[in-house]
């Protein structure tokens, strides 16, 4: 079975040309994913009801609700404080870098990045048994 085997990824950027190639690659890979275009619109996702996603992906610059805020909202909430949160973002800087780990996000991608990394650090994140 491919390395996605089905699990869910919540993709939220503001940039279309991100999300389709986060999408994309994921989706080669095995996972069904969905996608938000800014930090309100993934959280309203998250919290819609239906059962969360196994990973999120995240930008960390967007309008409206930024990166950082959504996954403080991501781990304030009970329901969701479990998933795995990557952050995909071009903010590469060392500081920006550590405000991702005090937010406890699970890995801190930098753009432009290897798409082939994305997914294994996904899968290896959401692996059965992982978490």
């Amino acid at each position: 079975m491919e390395e996605g085997n089905g699990r869910r990824v919540l993709v939220i950027d503001d940039t279309a040309s991100i999300r389709f190639l986060i999408r994309m690659n994921l989706e080669l890979a095995g996972f069904e994913v969905t996608e938000a275009v800014d930090g309100v619109a993934g959280l309203e996702a998250l919290r819609s009801g239906e059962p969360p996603p196994d990973a999120v992906t995240v930008d960390v610059m967007m309008p409206r609700l930024d990166g950082f805020a959504v996954v403080q909202a991501i781990r304030a909430d009970p329901r969701l404080a479990h998933l795995v949160v990557v952050m995909v973002t071009t903010q590469g800087h060392p500081a920006m870098i550590q405000q991702g780990r005090d937010a406890a996000v699970d890995a801190y991608i930098v753009k432009p990045f290897d798409p082939d990394y994305l997914v294994q650090t996904v899968a290896d994140l959401t692996a059965p048994g992982r978490r």
